[in-house]
């Protein structure tokens, strides 16, 4: 079902069901052999929401017809993916920043799996339901907090800026911001607008990280190609009804003209940096210089 203004959805459906196959595939990744990432929730919290075909990842039965949909490729691309801003968090709590918000968090488990300084506060921010569902399933398991971690149950297209400061949010505190798999799910406005709240909510200092992709220069393939191949995954959902097209500005430009200081890893670099190399492929040579973007608020 297409995407509209008000839509709503869980942890099995629509965007939601996006988070728990990533979770599916860090489930996978984690028990590869020498892993690059260990997450030791996502196994559980994936069998929790209990989409099959994300079971199936999760259990590596993945179909053998496409050379990214193979165990060793999928598992390299979410622990390129995961490390990257994993080694973010840890490179801003190095440098003394101890306020961390991850926004439309999902199933991620960084507030817990990450050796946080233990005088860190992590803020997770998603929707009522997404929150409810993780921190139920993460009690159940037992789960330890290194550090203090604090739930924000708003939908980002909600004040979520007023929601996050009432949960003790602090502007004077350099803060290490990421919104992973988030951008390419918002109108382009809505793009431009979280970036000019975390603008104004961040103290000098203060870091980004996303992913980086010309949106703009992408073809209708793009999205075309994504999900056939989303739907030899097993997924019953259609990527191409949850993107938002049209024009937008690119991250790097934008946080540019707002005073952030951006730097931008490619996604081959991103590969090489963590001893692999990047696929030959027809849908990634369609995103041209996509990577991760990380940025410093002077």
């Amino acid at each position: 079902m297409r995407r509209t203004d008000n839509d709503t959805w869980d942890l099995a459906s629509s965007v939601g069901a996006t988070a728990t196959s990533v979770a599916a595939q860090r489930a996978l990744a984690s028990r590869a052999p020498d892993p690059l990432i260990e997450d030791p929730y996502a196994d559980a919290l994936v069998k929790a929401v209990g989409l099959e075909h994300c079971i199936r990842i999760a259990d590596g039965d993945l179909p053998v017809d496409d050379p990214l949909l193979d165990r060793q490729r999928m598992c390299e691309q979410i622990a390129v993916r995961t490390r990257y801003f994993d080694d973010f968090f840890l490179s801003a709590a190095s440098a003394g920043i101890r306020q961390a918000v991850i926004l439309a968090a999902g199933l991620d488990t960084r507030a817990y799996r990450l050796p946080w300084p233990s005088d860190t506060v992590v803020f997770e921010v998603d929707q009522p339901q997404v929150i409810e569902f993780k921190s139920t399933v993460l009690e159940w398991l037992g789960a330890a907090l290194p550090a203090e971690r604090r739930t924000v149950a708003v939908d980002l297209r909600d004040d979520w800026p007023s929601a996050l400061r009432d949960k003790g949010f602090d502007t004077e505190a350099p803060t290490a911001w990421i919104a992973e798999g988030l951008l390419i799910y918002l109108p382009p406005e809505a793009q431009d607008r979280l970036f000019d709240h975390i603008t104004a909510l961040s103290a000098p200092g203060s870091r980004l990280a996303t992913e980086h992709m010309d949106i703009a220069g992408l073809s209708d393939k793009w999205a075309q190609k994504l999900s056939e191949r989303s739907r030899r995954m097993g997924s019953p959902i259609n990527l191409t009804d949850l993107f938002y097209a049209g024009e937008r500005n690119s991250a790097r430009d934008y946080l540019g003209s707002k005073g952030w200081r951006v730097d931008v890893r490619t996604a081959r670099d991103a590969f090489a940096h963590n001893g692999f190399q990047l696929p030959d492929d027809d849908l990634l040579a369609l995103v041209g210089d996509s990577g991760y973007l990380c940025a410093i608020l002077d």
